[in-house]
């Protein structure tokens, strides 16, 4: 192989290898591609094209892309006090929702979203404005042809109408609402209905009937039940009573059986115990007698043997305190000495210490006011002398002028 094929080699490894560096770049940088959950339509140059699960080259200045959101978006719409809905019989419904729309997965909706939402289908907070008119009216439409009691017992039945007048809507923007869940439903408060208002006044009328109607029907259950339960209640504290009273005959008769029996027992026992008694106060007497003169004899003897002992303990407390009293009078005075002793010999070194120290500071003092003197000293020959200077310099120039003068 020769030297200008091995160049010529070597001259396409690096061509090829430019073209690829450059292709990786223009793929990197210029094609873009859409995912599951963002689409795009490309618009510029060569026209509009919508890119779903796919890609294509964006190039700057002559292309401009728009992404569309592909995934299903919550949007809550709530209408309730004053914006509540008004249903067919004149009522107000506070009515909590939540639609979930999304882009349709075809070309068409998708150039259509991009056209009339932009980037609003990003975030579903920036399409609450947009849709939720629409919402508002297609459930206040259906509330409209409907009953507060049917909207609330046919729950299904509204969600598929409202979902079919929204979608109709939700078509010019290229979007489908996959569902409607209805969170809560419930009549408006009283104080939210406006009298001024004609379906207000209605509904307000209407419920008020109802509401008093209702109220009416309880009391009247309630007092035809508190009626047959008080006459249940006498009805039972009759057969009570009547209960009590033979249970307390039965009662009075077996306490006075019992009394009787009792009264028998305790007349036997009384007997019985007064036998008892006799014999066993005089054998008591006899054994406490003999207890108690023991008892006598062994405190006399205690009583001897304590005086005893606390004889001889007390003249061996007298002998060591005399023991002990001895030694702490030596002890104090050996201490006492010691001290003396001590004191005398810290008050001398302390007298000898102020002495050398009085003699440094005298020293010193001296020196200091030798060193004071020559320093005051000094200035003062030094002005002297340049004042004797200055005198004999002013004396020098005066004679000068007078013999000009004179000359003059």
């Amino acid at each position: 192989m020769t030297g200008q094929l091995i160049g010529q080699l070597i001259l396409w490894l690096i061509v090829a290898v430019i073209a690829i560096a450059i292709i990786y770049w223009v793929m990197r940088w210029l094609y873009k591609r859409s995912t599951k959950e963002i689409a795009f339509v490309r618009t510029g140059f060569l026209g509009e094209k919508v890119v779903i699960d796919g890609g294509a080259f964006v190039w700057p200045i002559i292309h401009d892309i728009t992404p569309v959101n592909m995934n299903t978006l919550p949007l809550a719409v709530s209408r309730e006090k004053d914006e509540a809905l008004i249903t067919k019989d004149r009522m107000r419904v506070d009515v909590e929702a939540e639609f979930y729309i999304r882009v349709r997965q075809d070309k068409q909706s998708v150039a259509m979203a991009a056209a009339t939402l932009g980037r609003r289908t990003l975030e579903a907070s920036n399409l609450h404005g947009l849709l939720s008119g629409k919402f508002e009216s297609a459930m206040r439409a259906v509330a409209a042809e409907m009953d507060m009691a049917g909207m609330h017992e046919n729950r299904h039945t509204y969600v598929e109408r409202v979902r079919e007048l929204a979608q109709d809507d939700l078509e010019k923007n290229g979007l489908e609402l996959e569902s409607v869940a209805i969170i809560d439903i419930d009549q408006t408060a009283l104080e939210f209905f406006n009298p001024s208002n004609r379906f207000d006044a209605e509904g307000l009328t209407a419920l008020i009937k109802d509401i008093e109607e209702r109220r009416k029907l309880r009391n009247d259950i309630e007092q035809d039940s508190m009626i047959k339960i008080r006459a249940r209640n006498l009805e039972a504290e009759k057969q009570a009573l009547d209960i009590e009273r033979d249970s307390e005959s039965a009662r009075l008769e077996q306490e006075r059986e019992v009394e009787f029996r009792r009264a028998q027992q305790r007349a036997e026992l009384a007997r019985e115990r007064a036998e008892r008694d006799t014999e066993a106060e005089s054998a008591e007497i006899t054994a406490r007698e003999a207890i108690e003169k023991a008892r006598i004899a062994n405190e006399r003897g205690i009583a001897e043997a304590r005086i005893a002992s606390q004889k001889e303990i007390r003249a061996r407390e007298i002998e060591q305190q005399k023991a002990i009293d001895a030694d702490e009078i030596a002890a104090r005075e050996t201490t006492e000495t010691a001290r003396i002793l001590q004191e005398r010999a810290v008050q001398e070194a302390r007298i000898s210490n102020e002495k050398e120290t009085q003699a440094l500071e005298i020293a010193r003092q001296k020196d200091i006011e030798s060193e004071e003197i020559s320093a005051r000293e000094t200035p003062a020959r030094a002005r002297i002398a340049q004042e004797k200077a200055v005198a004999e310099a002013r004396f020098a120039m005066d004679r000068v002028t007078l013999l000009l003068e004179i000359e003059r």
